[in-house]
């Protein structure tokens, strides 16, 4: 069934975006506070963010509408 999984991938997407804009505030604060590596927070975002990507994506697959 086409679409099964819109609304869950549609909320995936909303959730990845989410983390990527906390990472980018992690960022910004290391940056503002005179950090030189990056934040162990913004690196555990970015995983939890790559994660959700491709649970969205695997939900594409699923669903056949990929493409």
């Amino acid at each position: 069934m086409a679409g099964e999984f819109d609304e869950i991938r549609s909320r995936l997407e909303t959730i990845s975006e989410e983390l990527a804009d906390l990472a980018i505030v992690r960022l910004r604060e290391s940056i503002d506070a005179g950090g030189t590596e990056l934040p162990v927070d913004e690196k555990r975002l970015t995983r939890a963010r790559r994660a959700v990507d491709k649970a969205a994506h695997i939900l594409t697959e699923i669903d056949g509408t990929e493409g």
